[in-house]
C-alpha cells in the first residue's frame, strides 16, 4: 500500500483504523528513506551495484530481527574484528540521527530518581542491541585455554543467541573456521545468518541466508568495501527505527 492509498482509507476509517493507517504510512516513509541510503551507497560505489539485492536483503533481516526484539551478534578476525566493533559503535548509539529517549521511559527514569533520572532522560540515546564477539577478553582467553580455541565465537553465540537474533559473520575469505563454527551454532538456534565476504564463493556464502560478496579478491581491497557496506546498513536501520516523518 502506497502513502496515497493509505490516506484514502484513512479518510474512511474508524479512530483505531486511522491510527493503524497512520502507523503504516510512517512505516512506508521510513522504509523509503532507508532504501534511499542504499541508492546513495551504489552512487558512491558503483562497483557494489551487483550486490544491491544482497545488501537490501541483509537490511531486511536485521530490521526484522530488531522489530521482533532480537539482537545482532557480529564476529570477525583481525581487521574484520575491528569492523565488528565499529558496527557496534554505530548501532548502540546515535550514528547520524538523534535518538532521544521516548517519553514513557524518560518518565520512569525520573520516577526512580528525579535528579539522576533527569540527566539520564536528557542524555541516553536509543540503542539497537549489538554485540561484537571479539571483545570479551577474559571469556575468550579462558575458553581458548581450557577448551577448543576455534570455538570461541561459537560458545558466545551459544550463550547469547536466541531464535530471532541475527549473526553477522565477517570473513574476507569466507572460510574462517571460527566464524563458520559460530554460524553453524546460529543456524541451529534458529537465528538468521548474514555473511560479509570477498568475491569468491566460500563455505560462509553457502551457509548464510544472505551473503554480501565485496567484488574484490585481495584482503585489504575487500575490507575497503566492507566499511561502506556496513555503514550503509547501519544508516538504513537507523533511518527506519529513528527517522522522523518530517
Amino acid at each position: 500500500m502506497d502513502s496515497m492509498t493509505a490516506l484514502f482509507f484513512y479518510s474512511l476509517g474508524t479512530v483505531r483504523e486511522k491510527d493503524l493507517i497512520l502507523n503504516l504510512r510512517k512505516e512506508i516513509m521510513m522504509e523509503n528513506r532507508a532504501l534511499k541510503q542504499l541508492d546513495c551507497l551504489i552512487e558512491r560505489y558503483p562497483v557494489l551495484a551487483e550486490q544491491r539485492e544482497q545488501i537490501g536483503a541483509a537490511y531486511e533481516i536485521i530490521k526484522e530481527g530488531y522489530e521482533k526484539g532480537g539482537k545482532l551478534l557480529v564476529a570477525g578476525n583481525g581487521g574484520s574484528a575491528a569492523d565488528a566493533e565499529h558496527i557496534v559503535g554505530e548501532m548502540m548509539k546515535s550514528f547520524v540521527l538523534e535518538r532521544p529517549m521516548n517519553d514513557v521511559f524518560s518518565a520512569k527514569l525520573r520516577e526512580v530518581d528525579p535528579e539522576l533520572g533527569e540527566i539520564l532522560a536528557k542524555n541516553l540515546q536509543g540503542a539497537l542491541p549489538t554485540i561484537a564477539l571479539d571483545g570479551h577478553i577474559a571469556l575468550s582467553t579462558a575458553y581458548m585455554n581450557d577448551c577448543e580455541p576455534l570455538l570461541c565465537f561459537a560458545q558466545q553465540v551459544n550463550g547469547y543467541g536466541r531464535e530471532g537474533d541475527v549473526f553477522l559473520g565477517i570473513s574476507t575469505s569466507g572460510n574462517s573456521k571460527n566464524v563458520l563454527y559460530a554460524a553453524t551454532v546460529a543456524k541451529a538456534k534458529g537465528m538468521k545468518v548474514i555473511g560479509m565476504t570477498g568475491k569468491k564463493d566460500s563455505k560462509l556464502s553457502c551457509m548464510a541466508d544472505v551473503c554480501i560478496q565485496a567484488p574484490e579478491t585481495e584482503t585489504f581491497k575487500i575490507q575497503e568495501l566492507h566499511l561502506p557496506i556496513y555503514h550503509a546498513l547501519c544508516l538504513m536501520v537507523e533511518e527506519y527505527f529513528f527517522g522522523t516523518d518530517e
